[in-house]
């Protein structure tokens, strides 16, 4: 079994163990208007097993909500908000309220700092069941985000393939995610590309994806 102290994974380890995962992550997969790296898979396979089994259990999932056209629309996709503070965000007309840190999503989001050199405040989870939950075409533009920053995305579970949509183009560019995978997304990418989790059937596993966010200095907070 898997060294474990506290539910946590030591992050100097686990890079080491990684260094035969080496993918080309200089290389922009973005032709133009942006920049996202694939890093491939920066957490060892007994590891991720072990970070998906603890979030899954420890992690405050709810089923999402959107408001469509006045109508509340509820999905079987569930997520999770959380952060430095009890910021405020909004997509899809909904406002969300950052719970605080747990230790496991503390070292995940290590991770991901150390190999983006950039540090985030908040981390959006995504729980897909199987590969008939996907995500619609869209841009992470939102007000409460910082323009231009990076959102790393982990992914642990099944395999899925992401894609990017150039808003004027329409070319398209499509990334298959590994578990243990990190993509970053930066610079001026939320302004020209959307990107989505198309729905597959072939996909019969769950996914856990976290999207790891710089929030405004300014960001609204929810008043205690």
């Amino acid at each position: 079994m898997f060294a474990v102290k506290q539910g946590v994974y030591n992050a100097s380890k686990i890079f080491k163990s990684m260094e035969l995962f080496a993918i080309d992550s200089q290389q922009n997969r973005l032709p133009y208007d942006g920049c996202a790296y694939y890093y491939g898979p920066i957490i060892d396979p007994r590891a991720t097993t072990s970070y998906y089994d603890i979030l899954r259990s420890e992690i405050d999932w709810r089923n999402d909500e959107a408001i469509i056209f006045g109508k509340r629309i509820i999905t079987k996709r569930k997520v999770a908000w959380y952060g430095d503070a009890p910021y405020a965000y909004t997509y899809s007309k909904v406002t969300k309220h950052a719970l605080s840190w747990t230790p496991t999503l503390e070292a995940i989001k290590g991770l991901a700092e150390e190999k983006a050199q950039v540090k985030f405040n908040s981390c959006l989870l995504n729980l897909y069941h199987t590969g008939t939950e996907g995500m619609a075409w869209h841009s992470d533009g939102e007000k409460e985000l910082v323009k231009h920053g990076v959102i790393a995305s982990m992914s642990l579970g099944a395999e899925r393939k992401f894609a990017f949509k150039h808003i004027r183009t329409k070319e398209t560019v499509s990334i298959s995610l590994q578990s243990g995978s990190l993509l970053t997304m930066q610079d001026q990418t939320q302004d020209y590309w959307q990107h989505r989790l198309p729905p597959t059937k072939k996909v019969t596993t769950p996914r856990i994806n976290l999207t790891f966010r710089q929030m405004r200095a300014q960001a609204p907070v929810l008043n205690t």
